[in-house]
């Protein structure tokens, strides 16, 4: 799916939002609770507070704990495969790369060099479960949602191209539409997509419901109450 099969304002709307946000809305969209193609555990965000990380997957998987056993000329080609695989793909795009070692990752795939690249071929971010290093000299405005914060390369290699990848217990698929940030990441599924922009509307205006009573002069327990039974009368 490209950029101009979304409908009209969401890829905008998507940018704009949190990650919660979008969790709560494709509930909303899907008509009941249990959505749970999401990331666990907490992440490390390199630029918290920028704008929402959203796109089609170009998917990896890497290895660093240990040298590749493959031939040099293997390891090298296939890391030109992998860079051709990142820059395709219709607009926009996100690099989500599974580290294989993970719980016991080690090597910083992500810092100033690929960073550079990757932004420089035109992809909107990047999320993994791998090392995210070189905080202070990364190239802004490619944010990295990572596993873990660390100063070492390893023995990096790509393993694989274009495969399902696994990051933090979340299932992510070639081309599968993905939102995050500091919180975290999810799948958008391809069905909610035509009502998502309607859904984030409706999670805002539910919230409201509460917000607006809970902020406003006077508050007590008997306006929480009442606001409340319209709020779960009205919320997914």
């Amino acid at each position: 799916m490209s950029e101009s099969a979304l409908p009209e304002g969401l890829l905008d709307l998507l940018r704009q939002v949190d990650t919660p946000t979008v969790c709560n809305a494709i509930e909303v969209a899907q008509g009941k609770r249990g959505f749970g193609r999401f990331t666990r555990g907490t992440m490390q965000h390199s630029q918290p507070g920028t704008a929402a990380i959203v796109g089609y997957a170009r998917t990896a998987r890497i290895s660093g704990v240990a040298p590749s056993t493959e031939p040099p000329e293997v390891v090298r080609a296939r890391r030109l495969d992998y860079f051709r695989a990142m820059a395709g793909g219709a607009g926009p795009t996100v690099a989500v790369v599974e580290d294989v070692d993970y719980p016991n990752c080690i090597a910083g795939w992500w810092g100033e060099v690929h960073v550079a690249v990757h932004k420089g071929l035109g992809l909107a971010g990047a999320v993994t479960n791998g090392v995210l290093r070189d905080l202070d000299v990364i190239d802004e405005g490619f944010p990295v949602l990572a596993g873990s914060i660390g100063p070492s390369h390893g023995y990096v290699h790509i393993t694989e191209i274009g495969s399902e990848v696994s990051i933090m217990g979340m299932r992510v698929g070639q081309e599968d539409l993905i939102h995050a940030d500091r919180h975290g990441a999810l799948v958008i599924p391809a069905e909610v997509i035509p009502t998502l922009k309607q859904a984030v509307e409706t999670v805002f205006a539910n919230e409201r419901i509460i917000l607006d009573a809970a902020r406003a002069p006077g508050f007590d327990i008997t306006r929480l109450e009442k606001a409340w039974a319209k709020f779960e009368a009205e919320r997914t």
